[in-house]
């Protein structure tokens, strides 16, 4: 099972490949509009009524398709175009040649957009085949009338491909979009399905099989992917039944000041859990004694300033560093951060790390960019800001690649559709986090995972995805009204679900 995610462009390639190999895209487009009209089945009680909307392309055509086989199976099937008929081309033609079914055209009219969902004709289901993921233009005119006629009514719809109106690429509205209760996709998924707001308008969404081999992927080589153990299971730190606490890495987090301690510990705990073989907590002295009455499997290490990192880190067996969370925000990070990327160790750098540079981002990516192990940076919406405030505006996916290339890092934007960027153009959008994961201290629980898979020797990319797939599957597991300290007790169930998957025992 692959994790690929298919841009629209991506699609139409794989779509190409395959009628080039072979199978007429017509037989695509009759799987097609078989899915949909199961979907559509599925909803709407036996013979009910079933409005189908149709599009000038083969979103249309798949939903022509679906009419035609709702209707031999008994349903009252009213069928909608946007455009003349006669304009249909292709696949689409010939779908609406076997549909034969009595059909209307709709005039460009609010008042007859209204009248499809009169009372004495009021659908059980719509079936929204307007326009599918390869819009590139916002709806206007009669299409954006029955976005907002539909939305409107309380009959559910299924959605072609992706609802109207939302990019298959970004995940964003394209002036408005329709809300589904269910969509139906092909092949495998799009970025827009994973990417708020698109996401939160799809309902269920399902992959339907309509023939395409897996093998085109070969050829498309796509770069973005659902983040999830068929990403990166291969890369799970397998632990050797003859091995060691030594063996498995050794992370240190480097805490705040006394009144700022909580934090560090989060992360700490988390590394720890996350499978690090030992895990030191660096504290100033002035918090030493706070943290001691804190902590138990976490080590202490009284540290003074980043003038004493060099020494620190000349222990090899200190193999990935963690700074940021409560550390402070100034110059002293600041000269923090450059010592630990000088010692050639994996680190993450995380909240006060990286605002401590909003006044010299360059600076800092430089110095990412000399350093030879991997990097990560884990910053939130604001903090992303900060450090590359040019790319705000940019879509959520484009503006996470860029960073990665321009930092040198692996960039960790976090959210509820968290993305996962590398330089090398590889990026994962993660889709498995509850919303009651927005709380205090969860973002330094994040970066300590990270921090702990990558002193396994887990390379970074890899590292940042499962700490983000782990941290939603804890905060599933933790439930509502969880709040940080749960997060690391409940990483026990996902590892272990990950570890039953990746180790056969005794071999």
């Amino acid at each position: 099972m692959t994790a690929a995610l298919l841009t629209p462009e991506e699609m139409g390639r794989a779509d190409r490949l395959t009628i080039e190999g072979g199978i007429p895209g017509i037989d695509l487009m009759e799987r097609a509009g078989t899915a949909v009209a199961k979907a559509a089945a599925d909803l709407a009680p036996t013979g009910g009524r079933v409005l189908v909307l149709c599009g000038p392309g083969n979103n249309g055509g798949d939903g022509f398709v679906a009419a035609r086989l709702l209707a031999e199976h008994g349903y009252l099937v009213d069928v909608y175009l946007l455009k003349d008929p006669a304009g249909l081309k292709g696949d689409a033609a010939l779908a609406f040649a076997s549909m034969n079914l009595p059909h209307k055209v709709l005039p460009d009219t609010v008042q007859v957009a209204g009248d499809l969902f009169e009372e004495a004709v009021a659908p059980d289901v719509v079936i929204d085949a307007l326009f599918g993921a390869g819009l590139d233009r916002p709806l206007h005119g009669l299409a954006a009338m029955l976005v907002d006629v539909i939305n409107s009514a309380s009959a559910p719809v299924v959605a072609v491909d992706l609802p109207s109106g939302v990019n298959g690429t970004t995940g964003q509205i394209m002036g408005c979009a329709i809300e589904a209760h269910t969509t139906v996709t092909f092949f495998l998924k799009k970025p827009g399905h994973l990417l708020f707001p698109g996401r939160g308008l799809c309902g269920e969404v399902t992959v339907a099989d309509i023939g395409i081999n897996q093998s085109v992927l070969n050829l498309i080589a796509p770069q973005t992917f659902e983040n999830g153990p068929a990403l990166w299971l291969d890369h799970w730190p397998v632990p050797d039944p003859a091995g060691h606490k030594y063996a498995r890495g050794h992370t240190v987090v480097f805490g705040g000041p006394v009144a700022a301690t909580g934090a560090a510990r989060l992360s700490a705990t988390a590394a720890l859990r996350a499978g690090a073989g030992l895990v030191t907590l660096a504290s100033p002295p002035d918090a030493l004694m706070v943290n001691a009455c804190h902590l138990t499997a976490v080590m202490l290490k009284k540290i003074a300033g980043a003038e004493a990192i060099p020494e620190l880190l000349a222990d090899k067996r200190l193999n990935a560093v963690l700074i940021g969370p409560a550390y402070g925000v100034g110059p002293k990070t600041c000269a923090a951060v450059e010592a630990i990327l000088a010692q050639d160790r994996a680190t993450v750098l995380d909240a006060d790390a990286l605002t401590s540079f909003s006044e010299k981002p360059r600076k800092l990516f430089e110095l990412i960019r000399k350093a030879k192990s991997p990097v990560v940076l884990t910053p939130h919406d604001g903090e992303f800001a900060r450090l590359c405030p040019d790319l705000v505006d940019v879509d959520r996916l484009s503006r996470v690649r860029t960073a990665a290339v321009r930092s040198g890092a692996i960039v960790i934007l976090k959210g509820p559709d968290t993305v996962v960027a590398a330089p090398d153009g590889r990026a994962a959008i993660n889709a498995n986090a509850p919303p009651w994961l927005a709380t205090a201290g969860s973002g330094d629980v994040l970066a300590g995972i990270v921090g702990g898979l990558l002193s396994q020797g887990v390379t970074g990319f890899e590292a940042a995805c499962q700490a983000v797939w782990l941290h939603g599957a804890a905060g599933q597991e933790a439930g509502p009204g969880l709040i940080a300290e749960d997060l690391a007790p409940a990483l026990k169930a996902p590892i272990r679900e990950l570890v039953d998957k990746s180790c056969v025992w005794g071999t």
